[in-house]
């Protein structure tokens, strides 16, 4: 997921260097000086309709001064539109390089997943360990003696932790997975199923088959 939120970043990074600074650019200069020469056009044409209609009232020099006015408004709003529309193959140049990050974003996390399910599905297949356990004897910790609570004096007292006892050797061939050699006392810390324990050894932690162990001190249910 790391790796998907990378590509997600670097698509944020794209879109807004090449697509919504440029577009903003846009409205902030092109866009605003347009709708400064239409309001002006539209008051000059409010003023000329005004003294048009006090024609006889108003002298016509002022009329014709009022008219040239709203022309030259008129002419400087056509010819900032006409610029805004002049730069149509660079508003097309960053819709396209938009179009292109998106697709490469796509491209990047379909990639990502892929990898991601093909992992799953690679440990999904993977066969469970299904050696059978050497025959071990179980721990012995001597003959019972009932004036001592089950355990003769002279016998060594089993651990009062959850642990098991490795039968034979195990390979941690995984991430996550426990390795041990035969003999070895294992602490238990959960058993996530039938098949797999969780313990700690040597300072370590991790998984390991408990089809390889014998449970000296179970887990508390």
């Amino acid at each position: 997921m790391k790796r998907l939120a990378e590509v997600k970043d670097s698509l944020d990074i794209d879109v807004k260097q090449n697509f919504i600074d440029p577009l903003q650019a846009v409205a902030d200069r092109d866009i605003k000086d347009i709708q400064h020469h239409l309001k002006k056009m539209e008051g000059r044409r409010l003023d000329y309709d005004y003294k048009k209609k006090r024609q006889g009232k108003i002298p016509d020099e002022e009329i014709r001064q009022a008219l040239d006015k709203f022309h030259e408004s008129k002419e400087m709003a056509e010819s900032s539109m006409h610029n805004l529309l002049e730069t149509d193959v660079e508003q097309v140049s960053q819709l396209s390089a938009f179009v292109e990050s998106l697709l490469q974003y796509h491209r990047q996390a379909t990639e990502v997943l892929e990898e991601v399910t093909e992992k799953l599905r690679e440990r999904l297949s993977r066969p469970r360990p299904k050696r059978e356990p050497k025959p071990r004897q179980s721990f012995d910790y001597g003959d019972t003696d009932p004036s001592n609570d089950g355990y003769s004096s002279a016998a060594v007292s089993p651990p009062s932790y959850p642990c098991c006892k490795a039968l034979y050797d195990f390979v941690a061939e995984n991430d996550g997975e426990l390795g041990f050699c035969e003999g070895e006392i294992i602490t238990l810390v959960s058993q996530i199923d039938e098949n797999w324990f969780e313990g700690r050894l040597r300072g370590q932690s991790g998984l390991f088959p408990t089809n390889y162990v014998e449970v000296v001190v179970p887990l508390s249910r």
